[in-house]
């Protein structure tokens, strides 16, 4: 038979759109055409696909006219991922496979010159499409792409780690001569996850700053994001860096999502399984770079941090553009990349903590040195983060510097692990009684769930109004609020709740009066 079917998977945004890869071998002039909106990557699978195929000790058909289609034509294709099933195509087509066999089967793996396979990025997602769509088909992949696919739960995968593997499978009937063996690499994979004992740096490391870390609680507590802002060395870093390990463990679907979009950028580990990911770019990264783009479009950091922590250090430091940018995910939880021939939307449902000088100097306040900046610099330092990004941080800390003789004093603080049980508690809490974080509580849900007493609900109005709050300032606060009556265990959010959840928006319009 001279043509031949082979089905396979072109990765867009986090979908994996379903690709039938033609062959037709026809008479004429020895050619070998490549069609279907293919890519360079995917053009130079031509060398690759002879190379292997001849040797691998199979036959190529040199003397006959290729033509590879990947259907449909208007969809891009990018990668190395289409040189197996192009060349198990060119073996069907040639007769050398049965073609009827290759039915039920999906294929993807990048091809050496030896006919090794190589991993190609995106496997997770893939497997994760055929599960949201109920497909029924076994994937072949090449190792390593094999065990981050049958992460997802049910998956048919099967590993093969050179082209013969794949061959000797789908041999016609009663063939005579088969090709040479080589070592066994096929294999049904079953990838569990061990639920390792997360590793994240102690916060017991940081000495001092009770208020900066009540803040951290509370931010891990609710899902909110959370501003840091200091003198340099006062620990707002070290604070950042450990701010994750707050965080309750992360559940299979978040695991499963948080690891597809690594996967899409290549940087996915079995080692890293289930650990919330810590994104820290930076400051002279671009938009583009926090937020994705790029043709086909792929996953910026923004994305890269989905269920973990987005640390921006030096914050005024970013390209306004690149900071304007993240107003929209912060709120919606995902980012939509439009261009100008398809768009991909990305999940980006992250917590930002942010750290920053409180002046270009960064010693405006500071009880060590004297500030040497202007009113005029300060107020142009800190208006480079902008009203409406401020507004949709929830949590603004001051994180004063500590004096030599009280840093040697200070004892450790209390260790990760009993926070997070804390916050695991507290978050616990919420989801019970509303079905998520209390950040993402929206429009009635707000009225619905917080249970503000009588004398919380005038506090709140008197105090609101004399600060100049905007409606998405009040509605952040009460959500503080509701988070920090969690933690304390409180039915209703109560007039000390809302009352510590105000003294959380005031850092930055304080130290900019200074």
């Amino acid at each position: 038979m001279s043509l031949s079917l082979v089905q396979s998977r072109a990765l867009i945004g986090l979908g994996a759109a379903a690709v039938a890869v033609e062959v037709h071998l026809a008479n004429g002039l020895p050619s070998f055409t490549l069609v279907g909106l293919a890519d360079v990557e995917v053009k130079e699978a031509r060398e690759r696909v002879r190379s292997a195929i001849q040797n691998s000790g199979l036959e190529f058909p040199g003397n006959k006219r290729i033509t590879v289609n990947l259907a449909p034509a208007d969809l891009p294709k990018d990668s190395g991922r289409f040189d197996l099933p192009i060349a198990l195509g060119i073996l069907a087509a040639s007769g050398q496979i049965d073609a009827a066999r290759l039915a039920g089967h999906e294929f993807a793996g990048e091809l050496s010159l030896s006919g090794e396979l190589r991993p190609v990025r995106g496997a997770l997602a893939m497997s994760l499409a055929l599960h949201a769509g109920q497909v029924v088909t076994r994937l072949v992949l090449p190792p390593d792409s094999a065990e981050e696919a049958a992460l997802v739960p049910d998956a048919q995968v099967y590993r093969a780690r050179h082209l013969l593997d794949v061959v000797q499978h789908f041999l016609p009937q009663g063939a005579d001569a088969p090709p040479p063996e080589p070592v066994s690499g096929w294999s049904r994979v079953t990838t569990m996850p061990q639920s390792s004992a997360m590793q994240y740096p102690d916060l017991a490391d940081v000495k001092g700053q009770l208020g900066a870390k009540r803040a951290l609680e509370i931010a891990a507590a609710g899902g909110h994001s959370l501003l840091l802002m200091g003198p340099p060395g006062s620990g707002k870093s070290m604070l950042a860096q450990r701010f994750a390990g707050l965080l309750p463990a992360m559940t299979t679907d978040e695991a499963l999502q948080t690891a597809a979009v690594a996967s899409l950028c290549g940087r996915f580990a079995l080692g890293r399984w289930a650990q919330r990911p810590t994104c820290s770019p930076h400051h002279t990264a671009s938009a583009v770079a926090l937020v994705g783009g790029g043709s086909p479009p792929r996953p910026g950091e923004i994305s890269l941090a989905h269920h973990g922590v987005l640390f921006l250090d030096e914050m005024p430091e970013f390209p306004r553009a690149a900071l304007e940018a993240l107003r929209e995910p912060l709120e919606s939880g995902t980012i939509t990349i439009s261009r100008a021939a398809r768009r991909a939307e990305f999940p980006a449902r992250f917590q930002l903590i942010g750290a920053m000088n409180p002046c270009p100097c960064g010693y405006l306040g500071s009880a060590q040195k004297s500030c040497r900046c202007t009113p005029d610099q300060v107020a142009r330092y800190q208006g480079k983060l902008s009203g409406p990004l401020i507004d949709r941080i929830d949590l603004h800390v001051e994180v004063p510097a500590l004096l030599p003789a009280d840093l040697m004093q200070a004892s450790p603080g209390e260790s990760t692990a009993l926070i997070r049980e804390r916050c695991t508690l507290a978050r616990e809490r919420a989801f019970a009684r509303q079905g998520k974080s209390n950040q993402a509580l929206q429009g009635r849900e707000i009225d619905t769930h917080l249970l503000l007493d009588d004398a919380a609900i005038k506090f709140l109005n008197i105090a609101a109004a004399r600060l100049g709050w905007s409606a998405r300032s009040t509605h952040r606060a009460l959500k503080v609020a509701r988070t920090i009556a969690d933690l304390a265990g409180a039915r209703n959010t109560q007039v000390t709740h809302v009352a510590e959840a105000m003294q959380y928006r005031r850092s930055l319009a304080k130290a900019g009066g200074a």
